[in-house]
């Protein structure tokens, strides 16, 4: 059975790499390329639990979580070039707070999707979904850029993030990490509710092959 879940764990590794390289290059004032790619691991995940089972999404989502950890790793040996200084393409922060994010609430996704799987076919990806991205995205900005844990890595301090600015340029003045999180959780509502269609086939496709090759 576990060659079944070779392909769920290619795409999610695939999913993971790419978002970690497009996270570096900006879309407008508020995202980057990686808020498109990275809810298709939500995707992915809720594929393999709806068609294979609990065992198999967790599966998947530990080799999403070590496909991340290897880029992290080599991202915190890139160092790039700013003003009269250099500073690594991954800071410690970053790396712990896409690793945390990803871990809590992909998990937290499987859970969530068995135990809404006997309902309504769109019920437990939908829900699934937003409360994983909601949890995702809380945990990423706030550990990557939050003031509250500039603890953490005190030669890395986010500034930046952390000055504050209209919520998306136009609402309450807050740091600014408080409206790339929003544009992003934004992004991941959006996909969450058009990656039904594509759930929606890949399952009854995944469903009908298995029935076949029986």
């Amino acid at each position: 059975m576990k060659i079944l879940y070779l392909p769920g764990i290619l795409a999610m590794a695939a999913v993971v790499v790419a978002s970690n390289i497009l996270v570096q290059f900006l879309l407008g004032d508020w995202l980057t390329w990686g808020a498109f790619t990275y809810p298709i691991a939500f995707l992915v995940t809720d594929v393999m639990n709806r068609v294979y089972g609990v065992a198999a999404a967790r599966r998947v989502v530990f080799a999403g979580f070590a496909a991340g950890v290897v880029c992290s790793l080599i991202g915190t040996q890139v160092m790039l070039q700013g003003d009269g200084y250099s500073f690594p393409a991954v800071t410690l922060r970053v790396a712990l707070g896409s690793g945390t994010a990803f871990l809590v609430a992909q998990l937290l996704d499987v859970q969530i999707f068995d135990r809404l799987r006997h309902g309504t076919w769109w019920r437990a990806p939908l829900a699934s979904t937003l409360i994983g991205s909601a949890v995702d995205t809380f945990l990423f900005f706030s550990i990557a850029f939050s003031a509250v844990f500039n603890g953490l890595e005190t030669s890395n301090v986010p500034d930046w993030a952390q000055g504050a600015v209209p919520l998306l340029g136009a609402g309450m003045e807050l740091p600014l990490w408080a409206s790339l999180a929003l544009a992003d959780w934004l992004v991941k509502l959006s996909l969450a509710l058009i990656a039904l269609v594509p759930f929606r086939f890949l399952v009854l496709h995944l469903v009908a092959r298995a029935a076949k090759n029986h």
